[in-house]
């Protein structure tokens, strides 16, 4: 990791994850944000910090790492940049396609690279205990049961999906169960029950920051690194 600070771009930054990564940038040493990208230019856009129109991504200054939290659509520009910059690629725009994840994987050979649907540290570590778990407890019940506010509208969430996956990876079938209402921020436990007894694995958000400052902590931890595709357990 440099002495000095990683330069960032944030990709998205008139969005709610946008504008977190911009205010919580201004107060971080490690990091200094030389560019916001955004479709459209508006008041939300944190004043003293460059800012660019996405069809003028070509002329950011150079950068450390882009930290993308826009659209499917807005995707493939930033990880050619990233690519033609040699710089490193944080990204939690969901809804990529299959092709996506592949061109990332593809340009992984030359940059380091990090996807991932949430990126709170703490649930970095519920997924390894997860799989833990799931490859000591052959033949429990794996069940994931999320809870989100009630304006999110895809169930399972993208987490509880990511959990799911880890389950899997131990060995585990894991079934799935959403709750929508009042303003929850996210919370996901993943019960694994076997005869007589039952393992709780819970992580709670109470603070949608969580998400702005992990997705921080791994552009700081990514600069500089090897070629490679990265995952948060690989940046704690």
């Amino acid at each position: 990791m440099s002495a000095s600070p990683v330069k960032l771009i944030v990709h998205g930054a008139r969005g709610r994850m946008g504008q977190a990564l911009l205010r919580l940038a201004a107060v971080d040493p490690g990091v200094v944000v030389v560019g916001a990208v955004a479709r459209t230019l508006d008041g939300r856009i944190v004043k003293g910090v460059p800012h660019f129109l996405a069809s003028e991504l070509a002329g950011v200054p150079a950068f450390d790492v882009a930290v993308d939290f826009s659209l499917p659509e807005g995707f493939d520009a930033v990880l050619a940049l990233c690519r033609a910059r040699g710089a490193a690629l944080v990204s939690g725009t969901t809804g990529l396609s299959a092709d996506q994840q592949a061109a990332m994987d593809a340009a992984a050979a030359g940059i380091p690279a990090a996807w991932a649907s949430n990126f709170s540290l703490g649930v970095a570590v519920l997924q390894a205990l997860v799989e833990r778990a799931a490859h000591a407890l052959p033949g429990w019940d794996c069940d994931i049961v999320e809870a989100h506010h009630a304006r999110k509208l895809d169930a399972p969430s993208g987490t509880a999906l990511t959990l799911g996956a880890a389950a899997e990876s131990g060995g585990a079938s894991p079934r799935y169960a959403s709750l929508r209402a009042g303003d929850i921020v996210g919370e996901h436990l993943v019960q694994f029950a076997g005869p007589g007894e039952r393992l709780e694995l819970v992580h709670r958000a109470t603070n949608r920051d969580i998400f702005a400052r992990g997705a921080l902590h791994v552009a700081r931890r990514l600069a500089g690194r090897p070629p490679g595709r990265y995952r948060i357990a690989d940046l704690l």
